[in-house]
């Protein structure tokens, strides 16, 4: 004979166990640290007069800007989802230099070994040291990484390649 009633303790162990499932979804949502947090704290301790200046658009993207050592730097974070980018930028030197055949040829020199996952770049005229990379699966260690090995390349080189390239 089969009883077609449910068994009293299986359906009080089903219930524990997707209770206790949707609690734990429930903190852990909450205790979530957005990308655009984990961005203000690395900011907030790099940040040499602890001035930063923060934008957002309506997109959900924003838009960083500090003062480390002599030059400003800049995140921007495009959204929250795992297509949107991080993208960390610092100028070093206006653009036009002298002798720019020499300063590129160093520059491309420099790309090689010395920028780890940053590079320099020419942008609106101005050379910059920069990394971009999407946000799928970054870790908090990967966004305090490149915030700061963007802003200290661009300090350890803007006033050596401005001294010698400026005009």
């Amino acid at each position: 004979m089969t009883n077609s009633e449910p068994n009293p303790q299986t359906v009080s162990t089903e219930s524990l166990l997707s209770e206790s499932a949707i609690a734990d979804a429930q903190v852990e949502k909450a205790t979530a640290v957005t990308y655009a947090e984990e961005i203000e704290t690395v900011i907030a301790s790099m940040a040499v007069d602890q001035k930063v200046m923060v934008g957002q658009n309506e997109a959900g993207g924003h838009l960083w800007k500090f003062k480390y050592g002599s030059v400003e730097v800049f995140v921007q974070l495009s959204g929250e989802t795992e297509d949107d980018t991080l993208t960390v930028w610092a100028f070093v030197l206006q653009l036009p230099a002298k002798n720019e055949a020499q300063l590129m040829r160093k520059l491309l020199e420099m790309n090689w070994l010395s920028t780890l996952e940053s590079h320099f770049a020419i942008v609106d005229s101005k050379v910059a040291v920069i990394s971009t990379r999407t946000i799928a699966e970054i870790s908090a260690g990967e966004i305090s990484r490149v915030i700061t090995i963007v802003a200290t390349i661009a300090d350890d080189n803007d006033d050596l390649l401005q001294a010698e390239y400026s005009q």
